[in-house]
């Protein structure tokens, strides 16, 4: 494999970019030691092209079976390993789709995003390709895990369909449609894997030939009705506190629910209030990072590291954060997060480990993750579709919450919601 290229921060700043960040106590020194906030996209743009190049080169190539290091958890359940590539592929394409859309990029930005966009569309052809060496493992008999990446890759295209969808040829949107269709033969898990379906079915509402009205309804009813107030959904009939709002739950219903709106199959109200909650849920993501840009570690999936931020980022890319929460201030809390986890020894031999800081957490992966699962922390990237001029990437340097309030500085309370 051709050696990674990576946008240089020494040639603007004379800095480096992947340095190892140890944690700062002092909460001062966090700030007055802070990349200026031109440095941050820099910073978000060369990691998300350090994790996704492996991936996207790879199997761009067709030699992505041959050259990924995949590591299964020491609790593997024994499923078919080849669900590994899915998984990388699926969750890294939905984090990273619409930075392809990005305005105003800079050229040398744009550089490199050509690159992994070539990458992204040739990567697609490959997968669906029965002759291709790397065609994925879309469906077995034995494993039901190839309906979550591929409700992951089909939310991509969702996200950025002028990119990823419309440019594609003939045979490969028709590989596509038959592989997405085919789901309907399998039953969904009774918990947010209904939810997979639903996007899945969505897409094909909106770029298929049909769609199983049923299949996807049933998935939308199924996680409102689980709705326990307060921004939460209960993941299945009984409630569990972990990061599957963020993961899966909240976005892939509102985008679910906005395509039926669009179709007119379900109301506009019921999308205002979905988005009213997911809004609601940002509020506990916000919060959660400490003033050192630490975050709670709860439930299963840990491993899964910055994904659980998919509702709060999501929100800034459509530019509707809740009020309370200014763009900047997530982008710079999401910073100081990113630098904690993601330091040279969450790599190994340019793939990620296993884990979520370092090394030494293997035993943390859950009896169904492998390397691949560990790519669904790309949905980080979403605020990489705007525009380096936007107030998210172009605002100063901002205080999060917690670390105001541990400053004894005024912030805001912080109220249940009555939606």
């Amino acid at each position: 494999m051709k050696r990674r290229s990576f946008i240089h921060l020494s040639s603007l700043t004379g800095l480096s970019v992947f340095n190892k960040v140890l944690p700062e106590n002092n909460y001062k020194n966090q700030i007055n030691n802070h990349q200026s906030h031109e440095n941050d996209r820099i910073y978000w743009v060369n990691l998300l092209i350090k994790i996704s190049t492996p991936v996207l080169e790879n199997l761009a190539n067709n030699t992505l079976r041959k050259n990924m290091v995949v590591d299964y958890s020491p609790s593997w359940d024994g499923r078919d390993k080849q669900v590994a590539y899915l998984e990388a592929f699926g969750r890294l394409l939905a984090g990273i789709a619409v930075w392809f859309n990005a305005p105003e990029v800079s050229e040398v930005e744009d550089k490199e995003r050509v690159k992994i966009y070539n990458w992204a569309l040739q990567s697609i052809k490959n997968a669906v390709n029965p002759q291709s060496p790397d065609y994925l493992l879309w469906h077995s008999n034995q494993v039901a895990q190839p309906l979550v990446d591929a409700a992951y890759f089909a939310h991509a295209l969702i996200r950025c369909p002028k990119k990823l969808w419309e440019p594609l040829d003939n045979i490969t949107k028709n590989r596509i449609i038959q592989e997405l269709t085919k789901f309907r033969l399998q039953r969904p898990f009774n918990n947010n894997w209904v939810l997979f379906s639903s996007i899945i079915e969505s897409f094909l509402l909106k770029y298929g030939p049909d769609c199983d009205f049923k299949r996807m309804d049933d998935g939308i009813d199924s996680v409102i009705n689980w709705y326990v107030g307060d921004g939460w959904y209960s993941d299945g009939p009984k409630f569990a506190f972990d990061h599957y709002n963020g993961y899966d739950m909240h976005s892939m219903l509102i985008d679910c629910l906005k395509i039926n709106v669009e179709k007119g199959r379900r109301t506009k109200e019921e999308y205002e209030i979905s988005y009213k909650r997911m809004q609601r849920y940002a509020h506990f993501l916000e919060r959660y990072i400490s003033p050192e840009g630490y975050y709670l570690v709860i439930g299963r999936s840990s491993t899964y590291r910055t994904g659980a931020f998919q509702p709060l980022v999501q929100l800034a890319l459509e530019k509707n954060l809740p009020k309370e929460i200014s763009p900047a201030q997530v982008r710079s809390a999401l910073t100081k997060v990113m630098k904690n986890i993601f330091i040279d020894s969450t790599f190994h031999k340019g793939w990620l480990r296993l884990g979520l800081v370092g090394d030494e957490q293997r035993e943390l992966a859950d009896y169904y993750s492998n390397t691949g699962s560990m790519y669904i922390a790309s949905l980080v990237f979403l605020p990489l579709g705007l525009s380096p001029k936007d107030p998210f990437w172009n605002d100063p340097f901002t205080e999060w919450t917690q670390l105001k309030a541990w400053q004894g500085k005024p912030f805001a309370n912080d109220y249940a919601v009555p939606y």
